[in-house]
């Protein structure tokens, strides 16, 4: 024969629920606030940056297609355009 508990409160419990009682008492909430250093945020920026030039080809296809098609027609070349073409390159060289 089996005899069920007498009392069904654990005194362990009681002890703990009592202290978490009086470990509350006084104590105030403030909302949660974060502050991130300059350096802190610079780093996350290069991180961010670094991942999209890692996930980004370095070389166009659909526009290295394009010009492809282009280069095709013999009107496209003209002097203007190699003009034009030979001005940004010198520009990017800082000439």
């Amino acid at each position: 024969m089996m005899i069920g508990k007498i009392n069904t409160l654990n005194p362990y419990e009681m002890v703990q629920s009592t202290r978490k009682v009086y470990a509350m008492e006084g104590v105030t909430s403030s909302p949660d606030t974060i502050a991130i250093s300059e350096e802190g945020r610079v780093a996350s920026e290069r991180h961010f940056l670094d991942q999209v030039a890692k996930e980004t080809p370095d070389v166009r296809e659909d526009l290295v297609a394009s010009i492809k098609e282009k280069i095709k027609d013999p009107n496209y070349l003209n002097p203007e355009r190699i003009g034009l073409a030979a001005d940004r390159i010198m520009a990017a060289y800082g000439f």
